[in-house]
């Protein structure tokens, strides 16, 4: 066989299954759409290639969705040694990407592309202490707080000046230190995402076993000072699938001008090709 061939038929395979997810859970989202604890009630899903949009995805300004997965790693990053990108945000039309390294990296990433296209490039070296997972980047309302997170049993967020549109950071890229941190009162298994709802609260994205929905109250818009958090469980996310297996959790997007809540989960086994994306919107306000 060539490897034309070859590739034709991985090519109609991935869309076949993507196709059979589709179809599986379109017919249950419906019947399995309850009223969740912290306000909010599941209004649909669709899917999306994991390749493309199994990391994450962040809502523009017109509504449209940007998504990130494994494959849109650019190569000049890739070949830097940025072997995983994380949850994305777009503030004032800038994307904001969170990458980290192999398993020996002692800094990790946040790219920033403009929105004319300029990309620029802002490492952070590890602190004492600081894991190397950069799973995800959300910038506040007032665009001068980004903050990320990193992996497993977490009792923290971290806060960094956001990087062009907070006046303290290079404008070509360069160094970016930690400028805080948000300490949570509740420990938050692999955190995934999270996204500003409002200045004081954010929603997070959990791959723990439950596949929880988070919520993280602050006592005061950011200032870059260290503060802490208080958390909320809201809900769990649905594992609807024609394949059986683990699931895993990903990332979390609000759209503040449609108030909807979306959710990547990626299906289990040879259904991994397919991420649903789970809507949800507020049940009051």
């Amino acid at each position: 066989m060539t490897t034309r061939n070859r590739r034709g038929l991985r090519a109609r395979a991935a869309a076949l299954l993507l196709a059979a997810a589709t179809l599986t859970t379109a017919g249950t989202a419906g019947a399995a759409a309850p009223t969740s604890p912290g306000g909010w009630v599941e209004t649909g899903s669709s899917t999306v290639n994991s390749l493309t949009g199994g990391q994450g995805l962040a809502s523009r300004a017109d509504g449209s969705l940007l998504y990130r997965g494994l494959g849109s790693i650019p190569l000049d990053l890739r070949i830097q040694g940025w072997n995983h990108i994380g949850d994305p945000d777009i503030a004032r039309g800038y994307i904001f990407d969170a990458y980290q390294g192999g398993d020996n990296a002692t800094s990790k990433m946040f790219a920033v592309t403009t929105p004319g296209g300029q990309r620029y490039e802002y490492t952070h070296p590890l602190d004492s202490g600081e894991m190397l997972n950069n799973s995800f980047a959300t910038v506040s309302p007032d665009a001068q707080w980004l903050v990320s997170g990193e992996w497993g049993d977490e009792n923290r967020l971290q806060v960094f000046p956001a990087p062009l549109l907070n006046s303290s950071t290079p404008r070509t890229g360069g160094s970016l230190p930690q400028a805080g941190q948000i300490s949570l009162d509740r420990t938050i298994s692999n955190i995934q995402g999270c996204d500003f709802v409002s200045g004081t609260r954010l929603l997070c994205s959990s791959d723990d076993p439950a596949k929880d929905v988070f919520q993280v109250d602050l006592p005061h818009p950011l200032d870059g000072a260290r503060t802490t958090g208080h958390v909320t469980t809201l809900f769990q996310l649905p594992q609807r699938s024609i394949c059986t297996g683990t699931f895993e959790t990903e990332g979390i997007d609000y759209d503040p001008n449609a108030k909807v809540l979306r959710v990547d989960v990626v299906s289990p086994g040879i259904c991994k090709v397919a991420t649903r994306v789970y809507e949800y919107r507020p049940t009051t306000g």
